[in-house]
């Protein structure tokens, strides 16, 4: 079975990650270690920061 190769870079989600408070989880145990709750959240702000992004771009 093929890996769908993500649309997040690693660096865009190591970001949100130290922003949201568990990029030592993701240090210690991989993006396999964190909590259902923080993927969650770090998709929700994924999807802020797009959109603040596309705001920019249309003013």
């Amino acid at each position: 079975m093929s890996r769908r190769r993500g649309i997040m870079s690693d660096q865009l989600k190591e970001e949100i990650a130290k922003e949201l408070g568990f990029y030592d989880t993701v240090q210690q145990e991989g993006w396999g270690g964190i909590r259902a709750r923080d993927a969650g959240n770090m998709v929700k702000r994924a999807i802020e920061i797009a959109e603040l992004q596309m705001k920019g771009d249309k003013s």
